[in-house]
């Protein structure tokens, strides 16, 4: 399976933004599909009829004629892409990031995986129906400004920054030879060192990548389950939906509980087991 479709909703949101100069915080917030038009646009210039597009639809019939557009660029392109618009436009979370992934496969399928670094998001979407974003959604990005401070810095994102030795206006020639030799040794060192650390690191991040992959594939899981016919008709499926597609966790416990009490009487959560869990090995050992 192509894996893009594993990338994380920060993930694609760090590309979004830093390709679009945008300052988006939501997965949710390129339901609209006006992102998806500027990708399009930055990936192809001219395909998209940029003062068609709405960057700050409020209704879902305002995000449809958006999408229009877009399948118009992708008839042009030859694009053999089905967009589920009726699905998109609700603003779920899962069905955006499954777009969106999409998206970024078809972005680095295009660009032999190279950022487009060149291209005037902002300044495309002062052109559009309703101009730019409002509300704060646009702006140099987050990411781009903290990488540029660090190394403006001379950092290196947690790596010791490597800086050029200097040799003392006074040093003798004889001191010279030595000077050098205990340089490389030096970053010979350093470099088996950020070798070892990098071999860790790369780890680390396959364990990390392995982990989300097998939660992801459950919650996709249980979301088709969810919009499984009939199924979808029983009224805890309904509440297991709505849990899935909470805003915050705060929600999604929120949601848990009032679920638990309707159905069981009581709640039922991973601290009132504990707590249980707790009593019974004190009662058992004063036995």
């Amino acid at each position: 399976m192509d894996s893009h479709y594993f990338l994380s909703k920060s993930e694609l949101l760090g590309w979004i933004n830093d390709t679009l100069g945008t300052r988006l915080g939501k997965i949710e917030e390129t339901a609209s599909g006006a992102v998806a038009c500027q990708l399009i646009d930055c990936l192809h210039p001219g395909t998209i009829n940029m003062k068609k597009v709405d960057f700050n639809a409020k209704n879902e019939y305002e995000y449809v004629n958006n999408y229009k557009e877009l399948q118009q660029a992708f008839t042009k392109l030859n694009i053999e892409k089905y967009v589920e618009v009726n699905k998109l436009v609700k603003g779920k979370p899962l069905d955006n990031i499954e777009f969106m992934q999409w998206f970024k496969s078809y972005f680095d399928g295009a660009t032999g995986n190279q950022p487009i670094t060149d291209y005037d998001g902002p300044g495309r979407r002062a052109v559009t129906k309703t101009g730019d974003l409002k509300g704060g959604g646009s702006g140099p990005t987050p990411s781009l400004a903290k990488m540029n401070s660090r190394v403006a810095a001379g950092g290196g994102g947690g790596m010791a920054a490597v800086r050029r030795p200097t040799t003392q206006a006074n040093s003798s020639p004889a001191h010279k030879p030595a000077a050098g030799a205990g340089a490389a040794a030096a970053t010979a060192a350093a470099t088996v060192e950020l070798t070892s650390q990098l071999g860790d690191l790369r780890l680390r991040a396959e364990g990390f990548e392995k982990e989300k992959d097998f939660y992801y594939s459950k919650l996709r899981d249980i979301e088709l389950m969810c919009q499984t016919p009939v199924i979808n008709e029983i009224p805890i499926m309904k509440r297991v939906e709505a849990i899935l597609y909470a805003a915050t966790a705060e929600d999604g416990r929120q949601l848990l509980m009032e679920t638990q009490r309707e159905f069981a009487g009581t709640t039922f959560l991973e601290e009132d087991q504990e707590a249980a869990a707790a009593a019974q090995a004190e009662a058992e050992a004063n036995q």
